[in-house]
């Protein structure tokens, strides 16, 4: 059974900073090392939201992914949309459903937050990743060209 659940400022993290560290991530992930203060101060945004999947089974619990995102408004209307930003799957764990729980979780988040759409992008070449939202039913998709500005 998969549980999904949304992480908030107030619940620990310390298993799960430890979940992710010694997760097995390939370069897919382009992962690098969490600490618990820097992941409390991102859920202490009270637009953020974070969530984790673990399987659960006979007794034994095992970490397979996580994603993140934000609530946003539209500066125009003030409608609410929720922006995802990461949905990562542990390498290990991919092919076992993690991904659309996860996806499914934002989506549902989005609707008690009384969000109009659910947006996010992914690379024009990641099959794997373009392959899952597919099979979500999206209700719309466009090919979008990102631009990133690295400052100092």
């Amino acid at each position: 059974m998969l549980e999904v659940k949304q992480i908030t400022a107030g619940d620990a993290v310390s298993s799960l900073v430890a979940d992710i560290n010694q997760a097995s991530w390939d370069a897919a992930n382009e992962m690098c090392a969490y600490e618990e203060e820097s992941l409390a101060t991102y859920l202490a945004h009270p637009d953020t939201v974070f969530v984790s999947c673990y399987e659960v089974q006979d007794g034994q619990t095992t970490f397979m992914g996580m994603g993140s995102g934000r609530l946003e408004l539209k500066p125009y209307d003030g409608s609410r949309w929720l922006y995802v930003d990461e949905v990562d799957v542990c390498a290990d764990q991919r092919q076992k459903g993690a991904g659309a729980a996860l996806m499914q979780k934002f989506i549902a988040i989005a609707e008690y937050h009384g969000c109009e759409e659910v947006w996010l992008g992914t690379e024009v070449d990641n099959d794997a990743a373009n392959a899952l939202y597919r099979s979500l039913d999206p209700d719309d998709e466009a090919e979008v060209v990102g631009y990133t500005w690295e400052t100092d």
